[in-house]
């Protein structure tokens, strides 16, 4: 527990701050279009990402039943909140709190955290944790992104576009084959995590840069905070509860899951948003409030859930 400390998550916050600010500077500075690095991240980086994790992480049955459960949960989130949601808001801001509500920063900020909080064998369940989430984000949450702009074939056809979806099933079948990549090759991916952490955090910069007073909304805002910083702890907790009862849980998967549910806005919210336009400028603040929200949450969030399920 010595680990929750909020001094403890410093260096995490001010690297994802600093990449954040690189983007604004980026895009202010040099003019870069973030148009293009939000096509480059959905279509090759991340792919290329989850490909080499599945690769070196010889996925089990049981590891594939964490991200099952992990993408039923974020699935069922996120449409149970475009139900509601579509009746309050317009379509575009229902769509990106519908696919907000079912990630969170797993990756570019929950890792690092992992890796501060977790022991060893906990950060292999994190990372099949997130590949849930991560399927979720790119099939069931670009749907339901789309549907804010697109109609249900446009939307559909956008999904089978996405390689993210080919890479997991193609790492999959090579692995139950036995099928081994080059050491070479392995090797040459490695640049690939780093990357995806820099751009996608570059992005929420870049688009900040553009935001005026305008793209303020409150109540879009206001819903966002409350879906991440109640919504998913909740829902994380119950899932612990849940399979405490049944199967006796590990302790470090327990807190791998709880974890899941602390951590502040996915970045990907703008990346999508920026790929299917809808509300990018709004997302990009949505999520950086929560980013900032997150080291004085997170110490109190993590000691509560942990004494809840028995960790403490």
């Amino acid at each position: 527990m010595e680990n929750l400390a909020a001094g403890a998550l410093t260096g995490p916050l001010l690297m994802l701050l600093s990449f954040v600010g690189l983007g604004w500077i980026a895009a202010r500075g040099l003019r870069i279009d973030p148009q293009p690095i939000a096509t480059l991240l959905v279509y090759l980086i991340a792919p290329l990402t989850f490909f080499r994790a599945l690769m070196n992480g010889g996925p089990t049955p049981d590891y594939l039943l964490l991200t099952l459960i992990l993408f039923i949960a974020s699935s069922a989130i996120a449409l149970l909140v475009r139900a509601i949601t579509q009746r309050y808001f317009g379509a575009q801001e229902s769509a990106l709190l519908a696919f907000s509500a079912g990630t969170g920063n797993t990756g570019y900020f929950g890792l690092p955290v992992a890796l501060i909080i977790l022991p060893a064998e906990g950060i292999t369940l994190y990372l099949f944790c997130i590949l849930g989430i991560t399927l979720y984000e790119f099939t069931v949450g670009f749907y339901v992104s789309a549907r804010g702009h697109f109609s249900v074939r446009q939307s559909l056809n956008k999904i089978a576009r996405l390689p993210l979806v080919y890479a997991f099933l193609a790492a999959l079948l090579m692995t139950q084959l036995g099928i081994t990549l080059p050491a070479a090759l392995m090797t040459s991916l490695d640049v690939f995590p780093a990357t995806y952490t820099l751009l996608g955090m570059m992005i929420i910069g870049m688009t900040l840069s553009h935001v005026t007073l305008a793209a303020w909304d409150s109540r879009l805002i206001g819903a966002c905070v409350a879906l991440r910083y109640g919504v998913w702890p909740l829902a994380t907790l119950g899932i612990v509860l849940a399979l405490q009862q049944w199967f006796n849980i590990p302790a470090p998967l327990a807190m791998a899951i709880l974890l899941l549910g602390v951590v502040p806005m996915a970045a990907n919210v703008v990346v999508v948003a920026m790929e299917l336009g809808i509300q990018p400028q709004k997302g990009a603040l949505a999520v950086l409030v929560t980013t900032l929200m997150a080291p004085l949450l997170i110490p109190v969030y993590l000691g509560v859930m942990f004494t809840l399920s028995g960790l403490g």
